[in-house]
């Protein structure tokens, strides 16, 4: 398998962005949220990292622009805090 040939992540209502090159963290997410959905998922947490704040951003950007996002905000401390985002997704 070579960097640019895609694999499978299994679905779970957790995303961890630390195993993604930052090329393929939008396309990720996006493809996740779209998988979650599918899989009748409605309550997600995606893990970004404290960091500065990039990938923190770039999701809620993709989050603010999904329609099918009903809400998202910062994890409680023991999921996370600030360094990971809960989302709601409307059922399908």
């Amino acid at each position: 398998m070579t960097d640019d040939e895609p694999f499978a992540i299994p679905i779970t209502d957790v995303l961890d962005l630390h195993a993604f090159h930052p090329r393929d963290v939008k396309s990720a997410v996006e493809a996740y949220l779209d998988e979650a959905r599918r899989s009748g998922l409605t309550v997600l947490r995606i893990i970004h990292g404290r960091g500065i704040g990039v990938r923190r951003e770039l999701v809620r950007r993709i989050l603010a622009r999904t329609d099918y996002v009903v809400d998202f905000h910062d994890a409680p401390a023991e999921a996370g805090g600030w360094g990971a985002t809960i989302v709601t997704l409307q059922p399908t």
